[in-house]
């Protein structure tokens, strides 16, 4: 039954021409099932990408914005009360880390702000700041670094499931002419190039955003490195 049922989808993709759309109304169940899971994967994709891109430039710009209001020479506790008590970009929530830190210790009865103990406290507010700010920004790219190198094997097997039911049903016919033959192979190979359009993308984007990650975690830690150096030159002043 099953190959009398792939028998007719062949006629009828062979009456009705190769377009995408009949390819994949013609394909089996199987290949069904793997073609909509990678155009869904493919959606999620271009949503990521999409996001990263717009997130990146966002931060990057909000980042640019605040050390342009960082070094104007103002008051940092008057920058502390306007930006980093309540962060709004992770430039600005690395630099309330560590300015709230030093206030805090600044706080304390008799405390010598020079030691080495309140400047190891304010390194680590900054470091642990700035992973958990990365962590936050790179979100979901696990996503696109599975799906780039799977994605074209998922349709690999479509593509062998859809074969084997092709030949199935060219059997049952006993036909070999090439107008009967084309339409299941074509149906197969469809499950390939779709895997092969949602790969391409992915692999693409993640190399290109993972490289923007980092050198968007180089900034952070470069500035956490620079205030770090003056809260330190501050301590000494005031001790």
């Amino acid at each position: 039954m099953d190959q009398a049922v792939n028998a007719a989808n062949l006629g009828a993709a062979a009456a009705g021409g190769l377009s995408l759309w009949s390819l994949f109304l013609h394909a089996a169940i199987v290949v069904k099932l793997v073609m909509i899971g990678l155009v869904l994967s493919s959606i999620v994709v271009w949503g990521i990408i999409f996001d990263k891109i717009v997130t990146l430039r966002r931060v990057n710009r909000q980042a640019s914005e605040f050390e342009d209001r960082f070094w104007s020479g103002g008051s940092l506790d008057d920058l502390y009360e306007s930006d980093g008590a309540k962060p709004q970009h992770p430039l600005a929530a690395v630099f309330g880390a560590a300015m709230g830190e030093w206030r805090r210790s600044a706080r304390i009865a008799g405390v010598d702000l020079a030691r080495g103990g309140v400047q190891e406290r304010v390194d680590r507010a900054m470091t642990i700041t700035i992973t958990r700010e990365m962590e936050r920004l790179g979100r979901w790219m696990i996503f696109l670094a599975t799906i780039g190198p799977v994605a074209p094997f998922i349709g690999l097997f479509g593509t062998v499931w859809g074969i084997m039911h092709a030949f199935g049903a060219i059997a049952a016919m006993h036909n070999t002419n090439l107008a009967v033959v084309a339409p299941g192979i074509s149906e197969a190979l469809f499950a390939t190039a779709i895997g092969l359009v949602t790969a391409i993308p992915a692999v693409i984007a993640y190399n290109v955003i993972n490289n923007s990650l980092a050198l968007f975690e180089d900034r952070l830690g470069a500035f956490g490195t620079e205030f770090a150096a003056i809260l330190s030159r501050q301590s000494e002043e005031r001790g």
